[in-house]
């Protein structure tokens, strides 16, 4: 395509090519191990090719639009495997894949990212705006309220147990109205406060380096890729869990979480060695507040097309770790600084809660 460098152009034939290979793969009856293993390198790369794509559409808008595309299109390779674990009636997959993904940023990614980000500071200090944490604080907050709970009232038995289903459809609507109430205004503060901080930037909007068209036909058809590869994701890792002999929590906390955050994770880790602290803690706290306020209870919803439904009835070992995450969250960057220790200490909370899950 037009305007797109040597190296983004070979990125995307390879990716092509990974996952035409993961689909011979899944259609030819491959062993389970390679062909699980092509599906998961397929599926972190369309997550890749969906989010430029998103960025592309986003300069025809501005930062705000932008940020929004992609928060809400980079977790389609999230939205399809669970879709597709509910359809195959892997509840356990689908329940840690959300849970995995939560963790994964809120723990692994941005540990690693404030660690990056404190040793590239002159004072060892990583800092930067208060704001999007507390809020991203407050959206899990909220997810962890109706999650726990639930949590309780299950292990009570207290009569609410017998409407698990009500309760979280309930609380699945109450998510999406505050995320709501949350996003539009936040996006509009940062479209002002942008617009007054960096008004040279706009002619760089005037002239994106891809079409309208082309940012469409290239989501559009990454979105489909994502569609196919997550099935076939799906398809292998029954096969893929019983041959390596891991847990389908494991899979669906690690293998899942990662893979499908593949972007988020590296676009991270990038911003913070180049010393651009609020947009690197921009990306990995967009992408819990939308994971945990959005796509959750979104996915509770549509679960109930299938006859495997989603629910914020959780395990107990799982209500504990997202409490527990979501009080770290606040400890570490409310103040809106923090040390490499406390990128360490959030690394560290991710590996035990992963350990668990080996032996679940």
């Amino acid at each position: 395509m037009a305007g797109l460098s040597s190296r983004e152009r070979a990125a995307l034939l390879a990716i092509v090519l990974v996952s035409a290979l993961a689909g011979v793969a899944n259609y030819s009856g491959w062993a389970a191990v390679p062909r699980f293993a092509l599906a998961t390198v397929a599926l972190a790369g369309l997550a890749w090719v969906v989010s430029f794509a998103t960025e592309q559409l986003g300069e025809h808008f501005g930062p705000g639009t932008t940020g929004l595309l992609q928060s809400t299109l980079g977790n389609l390779p999230e939205l399809f495997v669970v879709i597709f674990a509910l359809k195959k009636a892997e509840l356990v997959v689908a329940q840690t894949a959300i849970v995995g993904s939560i963790l994964a940023n809120a723990l692994l990614v941005l540990g690693l990212v404030i660690v990056v980000g404190a040793q590239r500071a002159p004072d060892g200090i990583m800092r930067f705006s208060k704001r999007l944490p507390r809020d991203t604080a407050t959206l899990m907050y909220v997810t962890v309220f109706i999650i726990v709970l639930l949590g309780l009232s299950a292990s009570s038995a207290d009569p609410a147990s017998h409407h698990v289903k009500t309760i979280s459809i309930v609380g699945a609507v109450c998510l999406l109205i505050v995320y709501l109430f949350w996003v539009v205004p936040y996006l509009r503060a940062d479209a002002a406060s942008r617009a007054e901080q960096q008004p040279e930037r706009r002619s760089a909007r005037e002239a994106p380096r891809m079409s309208m068209s082309a940012s469409l036909t290239l989501l559009a058809l990454s979105g489909a890729g994502s569609a196919f590869v997550s099935d076939w994701f799906v398809a292998g890792l029954r096969p893929a869990i019983d041959q390596l002999n891991i847990s389908e929590a494991f899979a669906g906390l690690v293998i899942v979480a990662i893979a499908g955050n593949a972007v988020e994770n590296t676009a991270g880790l990038v911003l913070a060695w180049k010393r651009r602290s609020d947009l690197a803690i921009s990306v990995v706290k967009n992408s819990v507040a939308q994971i945990s306020a959005f796509l959750f209870p979104l996915l509770v919803l549509v679960s109930f097309a299938f006859s495997t439904v989603l629910t914020f009835k959780l395990a107990p070992i799982y209500i504990g770790a997202l409490a527990l995450t979501a009080i770290a969250l606040a400890q570490v960057t409310g103040d809106g600084q923090a040390a490499a220790f406390e990128g360490w200490a959030l690394v560290a909370l991710y590996v035990v809660v992963a350990t668990f899950t080996l032996y679940e």
